[in-house]
Formats: structure tokens, sequence, C-alpha cells
């Protein structure tokens, strides 16, 4: 099964100029499924910026560029209690003296958002939804589609932005701020306009990619359509996770999950600072590791039973991980990584060079492993903190919105008409006065659009004495489509349009556009018979 993934959102705020010194400050907040984090600039009044401050001090945690996106809610999930680092109780089992009373943190609650299958979504607690959520977790980060419109109420729920409809908050994706930092680092490849690079943003949930032009030395463009999946680094943590499963047995790991899971949650940790971050994948680099389950979750003593109790107490409760062992917890997640990028290749055989960002790229596994694939095809780089590039190409991308010239276009987009019915058209579609609702194509999918452009179509009332229309926009993943009601279509968004001057009977054109370019769509309904025009703004479904 096909699976739709959706990409980091980026938020930036522009605020207005302060009186005294007339600086601008733009502000951008990185919402990740597994980390979160921000950055901040100053513009100065003759427009030259400053540097790029990165937060890296957080509660519990500091000299980290990212924050767990994690909430801790009391007993009775009323009000929040502790978020990122400090809501995963991650602290060694000895000193957790009510394990079993803790409250399960709430985490992942942005797989919820988008078009994401049901299995890769957590199960909230009751009372607890998406939104309240996003609400509470960004009103935590304190600065005192349908996803980017869930995102702009919770923004606004959370008093960080006084109206729905501002200018000053606008979104960019993670892929797109990644391109942006590394086309201000590109110097040192010598690239000249006309390359293009590929951004392999590999982080904790998703691994997406995008391609990119090089248009001047300070402009870029999309050329091809991104791509992603599940692959990201805390899927590692997955596979060390099913691995232990497999050695204390099903039902051990589902009772620890259920009544100590923080010190699930401490082992995680334990395993990335031990064993995750330093893995090369180079034999001669590992020494074979004893896991103390003693030390690292005493708790899960008691869960075992039969052949797997017996065994774990002869080995005196230690599992050794071994070079073996530990490799095949990346392998499955490096492997589908490795097949994004070759499939992407194939899409195109002149890049310059190809970066490697987010979190997960700095394994030193990966690295290597994307070298020996992909070393003799391609230049391999990866900036100076990958993490961090993120981060500051989102600020980048704050200061200079006219960055990015061209975006490629992952949908089909059109809009649903009603159309004479004719002889081959389905008989179970017809409709009253021999008509049948279609889907007329606006924007093919894999469309190369500049900033702002449009593509239009004119349509009419279908009968002489109506006085309204209304049109509904859809999107579909589909290369083609000839109904709105297919599997793969979702409602865009929809408006009405007034229709006087019955008189002229269907003779009333009227012109819709649909505005790309930009990451929230421009619709644009033009009655041409009195030249109203009507306008509103849909989600871009990047």
């Amino acid at each position: 099964m096909e699976i739709t993934y959706f990409q980091s959102q980026i938020v930036l705020f522009e605020f207005e100029p302060v009186k005294i010194e007339d600086i601008r400050v733009v502000v951008r907040i990185d919402f990740g499924t597994t980390f979160s984090g921000f950055s901040y600039a100053y513009v100065k009044p003759d427009k030259t910026k400053i540097e790029i401050v990165v937060n890296d001090d957080w509660p519990g945690k500091k000299g980290f560029k990212k924050i767990n996106t994690v909430l801790q809610y009391d007993k009775d999930f009323d009000s929040v209690t502790a978020w990122g680092a400090k809501a995963l109780a991650g602290i060694p089992p000895k000193r957790i003296k009510k394990d079993k009373d803790l409250p399960k943190p709430v985490e992942l609650f942005k797989l919820h958002l988008g078009k994401v299958l049901d299995s890769k979504k957590p199960k909230l607690p009751a009372g607890i939804t998406p939104e309240r959520a996003i609400t509470d977790y960004l009103r935590e980060m304190e600065f005192t589609e349908d996803t980017k419109t869930t995102m702009r109420q919770c923004l606004y729920d959370a008093g960080l932005i006084k109206s729905l409809g501002t200018l000053s908050l606008q979104f960019t994706t993670e892929p797109e701020a990644a391109a942006i930092h590394c086309m201000n680092v590109m110097k040192e490849h010598r690239l000249t306009t006309g390359a293009t690079y590929l951004v392999v943003d590999c982080s904790g949930g998703t691994v997406d990619l995008t391609v990119r032009k090089l248009l001047s030395t300070d402009r870029i463009g999309e050329t091809t359509e991104r791509s992603g999946d599940f692959c990201g680094g805390t899927y590692v943590d997955d596979e060390f996770l099913k691995y232990l499963e497999s050695v204390i047995g099903k039902s051990a790991m589902k009772m620890l999950k259920e009544k100590h899971y923080g010190q699930v949650n401490y082992m995680v940790q334990q395993f990335c600072s031990q064993i995750k971050i330093q893995f090369t994948g180079e034999k001669s680099d590992f020494e074979t590791i004893e896991w103390d389950i003693d030390r690292n979750c005493p708790a899960l003593k008691k869960y075992v039973t039969g052949s797997e109790k017996d065994q774990l107490s002869e080995d005196e409760w230690v599992i050794e991980l071994n070079f073996r062992t530990v490799k095949s917890f990346f392998d499955p997640v490096i492997s589908k990584i490795l097949d994004l990028i070759e499939q992407q290749l194939e899409n195109c055989s002149d890049y310059s060079v190809m970066f490697l960002v987010g979190g997960f790229s700095e394994s030193k596994y990966l690295q290597n492993r994307v070298k020996q694939k992909f070393g003799h095809k391609i230049s391999i780089a990866v900036p100076p903190n990958p993490l961090a590039a993120i981060v500051t190409g989102a600020c980048e991308y704050g200061l200079d919105m006219d960055t990015v010239i061209t975006r490629v276009l992952k949908w089909l987009y059109g809009v649903q008409i009603s159309d004479d019915w004719e002889y081959g058209d389905p008989p179970n579609r017809k409709i009253s006065n021999n008509r049948i609702y279609k889907f007329s194509l606006m924007a093919r999918k894999g469309t190369e659009v500049s900033v702002n452009e449009e593509f239009s179509t004119r349509l009419y009332p279908v009968y002489p004495d109506q006085t309204s229309i209304n049109f509904p926009f859809f999107y579909t993943s589909e290369y083609d489509a000839e109904y709105c009601d297919e599997p793969e279509m979702n409602l865009l968004g929809s408006f009405s349009v007034d229709l006087p001057d019955t008189y002229l009977g269907i003779n009333r054109p009227v012109l819709i556009t649909l505005c790309f370019g930009a990451m929230e769509i421009v619709a644009i309904a033009k009655n041409e018979t009195n030249g109203k025009v009507y306008r509103t703004t849909f989600s871009n479904k990047e």
C-alpha cells in the first residue's frame, strides 16, 4: 500500500518594526514530528542582516538545537506539567519513585495532521485532540490542506498571532529551508548558475528529498517533485525495541510500555547516546555492548516469564549487543533512504552535489552507506551541523522570501463542473437535467510554477435563472482524474460567486484562477459581467 507522507511545516513570523530602533524581527518555528525548535534574526533599517540565532537553551536540556515534541499532562489531563525533554521522564529508573503513577507522555501527535495512515497515528488520551496538543505545545514554546489551516488556528489559540488572516505568518517546509541554507553554503563547491543539487533531509520521523536549481547567486527554483517516506532516525530506535521484544517476549514489552513508559524512554535515550550516535558501520570501531537490564530497566524483570526468563536469568539479565545485531537496527531504515535517493537520481542525471541534512544525517553509518552507493555518481556533502541547516535556512527564507523563484506542484488540481451527460459516460453518474459532475483540470501535477503564477479557466452558469454558483476545488496525487470522488481525490476548498443579471441567461462567464508558488494557494473568481472579484486562500497541500 502506498504511504502518503507529509513534510514538516516551518512557521515564520515577521514582527512589525519597533519604534525605538526600527528593527524588524524574523522568528521561525520548526514544528516537527519528533523534535521542534526555533530561531530568530534581526534586520537593521538598512536591510542588512545580523547573525541568525538558533535557540539551544531548553528547559532541562541545554546545548541542543531542537527539543522533543512531547507533552506531559497532569493525572486528569487538565493542564501541561512538562514539555520537551522533561516530558519524557528520561531519568535513571532508580530515581523514579512512582513511575507507575506517571501519566504517559503525549507524543507524535503531529501525525494526526494531513493524510497519514491510521497505523502511523498514535492513540491520544481521551479529551486530547491533535489541535489541543499542538496548541498546548506551541504555547509552551514561549516567545514570551488542512495542516496549515490547523496550524494557523493553533498558533492563534496559543497567542502567537493576533488574527487568523495575518500576513505576518508564513509557511515553508523543512526541505525548502534546507535547500536555501545549502544554497548559501555552496560557494565551497564552486557551483555556477544553472547547477542542480539534491537535498536529502533525514529527520527523526521522515526523510524528504527535494531537487533545486541555482538560478542566480541568491535565487533557486525547484525542478522535480518532492519525495519522501517514514524512514527517519526514530525508526532505528523502533528496530532496537523490536529486538528487545524478541528477547523478553511480546507480553513483557506490552506491560512495560503500559506500566513504565518512562523507563522505556530512558532505555531509548541510553541506546541513542551509547550506541546509535557512535555507530559507524565499521566492525573495527565496534565493541560488543553488554545491555544491563538491572541498570537500564529494572521494572522489566517482573514481566518476563517462561523460557525468556530462564535464559535471561542464566545470562544474569544482561543482553549482548554485537556488531551484527546493532547493524540490523540500521539497515532496514537506511535501505529505504537509499531507495528514495536512487529513485530521485533516476529523474535527473546532471546533479552537481547531494546535501545530507537533518538530525539523522549526522549518523556516520548513514553517511558512509550513501557515499558507498552514490559517491561515484555525485559529490556528497554534509554541511556543518546538519540539524541546524534547516533551522538556519528557514530564518534565511524569512529574511528574503524572494529566494524561491519556482516550485513543482506535488498534486493535480482542478474544479468540479456540471457537464452534459453524453453516451459513454457512466449511467449511474447521471444527475437531473441529463448532466454529470466531472473534474476539470486546472494545474497538472509535476508542473514547475513560478511564484504567483496563475492557472485559469472560464465557466458559465448551468441554468438561465441561476443567481449564484459554487466552485469546489479538488486535488489528487494521481496524474490524471475524471471525477471528484475518485479514491485519491481530496477537497481543497470551495467558495460561491453571486450571479445577478439573470436576463443574460447562461451568458455570464466567471473566470476562476488558482495562484500557486507561495505556500498557500490564492483562489480568485471574477464575474466578467459586472467585474466583481472574489478571493480566498487555501492551504497548499505540500
